[in-house]
């Protein structure tokens, strides 16, 4: 009797989730670029990431979570008056909100087998201390070099777009367009 249900009980398939696991940001291998239209012609700028906290379970990708706090004191455009009216008070107001923060909400994969065909992250953004709720598109891919399999090191590479009015930043509106593109590569290992 014990036999036959020891031999049931492996009949019985076994559903085991992994844990999710917790990675680093590779900040010289990471930027949070934007893209802003200043009189008809697009820009690219950048922020450096002040602190991320990323767990991606690869079983089950929606119990992943992503915290990210980027810092605005140090943006850059490449123009140096556009940085400048970029960190003043009308615009990001860099002096009283120092950082800009995203929290994920719920993360959505195309293909739960295939995390390379992209997703989707729900979130709430903070911008000048106003939180909205936004989506953003992504999609996570071995780094370059690693073997099949190793998800040690991992690519992402997420965009979408905002309103800065929504947040306030509406200053210089005569002369930036108010739709601001999100274009963020981002490189992590596993702890």
């Amino acid at each position: 009797m014990i036999r036959f249900i020891t031999a049931i009980l492996l009949l019985i398939p076994v559903i085991s989730y992994a844990a999710p696991v917790n990675y680093s940001l590779q900040p010289d291998r990471s930027e949070v670029g934007f893209v802003y239209t200043l009189q008809g012609a697009q820009n690219r700028g950048a922020m450096p990431v002040r602190s991320a906290q990323i767990s991606i379970d690869l079983d089950r990708f929606e119990a992943s979570a992503v915290d990210v706090t980027v810092d605005v004191s140090r943006a850059r455009t490449g123009l140096i008056f556009a940085t400048e009216a970029l960190k003043a008070p009308s615009v990001l107001a860099a002096r009283d909100h120092p950082t800009i923060r995203f929290q994920s909400t719920a993360i959505r994969a195309n293909d739960p087998r295939n995390l390379s065909a992209g997703g989707q992250i729900d979130g709430l953004l903070t911008i000048r201390g106003v939180t909205r709720p936004v989506t953003l598109n992504a999609a996570v891919f071995r780094q370059h070099g690693t073997a099949e399999g190793d998800m040690s090191q991992l690519s992402f590479r997420i965009s979408g777009a905002v309103q800065r009015s929504a947040f306030g930043a509406t200053g210089y509106s005569d002369m930036v367009a108010d739709e601001i593109q999100l274009d963020i590569a981002a490189r992590v290992s596993s702890r």
